[in-house]
Order: structure tokens, then sequence, then C-alpha cells
């Protein structure tokens, strides 16, 4: 029996506030390592209804492309960016290879029956040198979300319905490496009181 495929985007029904504190602690991971570049051309896969990460690195982008099931219509108009309106695994194949110079994977790759395929299409699609950005809940954090969601009212239920992992550090190193990701350029480092994983991989 395979899972229901998903027909919103993340956001698109609203945000809770714990899920604006979650994207706001996000952005702020993001800015603390990306450094002074500009003129980049990055992705953001998963990148949610209004494409807030996406949307925020406008200035330091050349060219941004996001890919969710549904994108706000008055995100889709601004420069320099453009959306795919496809469910990642759709997607992923059709992005040109050696293309970006970032990839955002920002609470994407929890929902995905085939984690391991993704990252191999992440690394596929970065120029040589180029980054990618992961953020995914830890086991620690799967404690937390269920209890938000199913207990407390703070966050969706549906999203914490559709994880279909969890990752610690033990979890997704091989991941990376398997997808070609050598470990002298890895770092993964616990954050948001450890109930996530941001992990920085360099192609």
């Amino acid at each position: 029996m395979t899972a229901p495929v998903r027909e919103t985007s993340y956001g698109q029904r609203g945000l809770s506030l714990v899920d604006r504190l979650g994207v706001w602690l996000s952005r702020r991971a993001i800015a603390r390592r990306l450094g002074p570049e500009r003129e980049l051309v990055a992705a953001d896969l998963g990148c949610g209804y209004r494409a807030t990460l996406l949307v925020g690195l406008r200035p330091r982008l050349r060219e941004g492309v996001g890919v969710d099931i549904k994108v706000a219509e008055e995100v889709r108009g601004l420069a320099p960016l453009r959306f795919v309106e496809a469910a990642l695994e759709e997607a992923l194949p059709g992005l040109s290879g050696g293309h970006f110079d970032l990839v955002l994977f920002v609470n994407a790759l929890e929902h995905l029956a085939e984690p391991q395929v993704a990252l191999g299409h992440v690394h596929r699609i970065l120029k040589p040198g180029g980054r990618l950005f992961l953020n995914v809940p830890t086991w620690r954090g799967k404690t937390f979300l269920e209890l938000s969601a199913f207990h407390l009212g703070l966050s969706a239920p549906a999203e914490v319905d559709d994880h279909r992992m969890y990752y610690d550090k033990r979890d997704l190193w091989p991941l990376l490496v398997k997808a070609g990701f050598p470990p002298s350029r890895l770092q993964l480092r616990y954050h948001k009181l450890g109930l996530n994983l941001f992990a920085v991989a360099r192609r």
C-alpha cells in the first residue's frame, strides 16, 4: 500500500507560530553559512507555497528556481525567480545538470519515499563546488513534532503524517556519501535544540 500523494504545498493553508519560528531559524542558519556570494543560481526544493527562503535570497540571485506542488500567484511574478509546480519526484529529473551554485533542501527530504534518488539528483544538478544546504527533523524532533501536531494543535497534523523518515547524523551521512558528496566536503550539525539536523554538502 502506497502513501497518498501530496496535493498541497507547505504553508498553503497558512503557517502556525511553530512553523513560522522554524522557517525563521532555517533562514538564520542559511544566512550564517552562505557568505557574501552574489549572482548565485539557486534551487529551492520543496520551496513551500510562498517560497519564503528563495524570495529572501532574491538580492543575491542571478536565477532562482523553486519547486513545489503549488506556489502563490504573487510569488510567481518575482524576478529573477521561476517555479516548477510539481511533486519533487517528478520535477528533479527535469532540472539541468551542473547548473546550480546552491540547492536548498529544507524540511522536504523527510517527506520523500526515495530520499537516495533525490539526493543523487541534487548532486547531479549542482555545479562543481556548488553547495547543498539541507535541513531535516531528527528522531528527537519526531517526539516534539508529534506532540505539537497531534496533541497540542500547534502544527498541522497532515504535515507530520506525511513524514516518511527522521534523520540523525548516522542516518543522513551515508545517504550523502552514496549520492556522490565526498566525506571531506560534508558538515553536519544539530540545531534548533537538537530537533533538526543541518547539513552543508559541497560537490
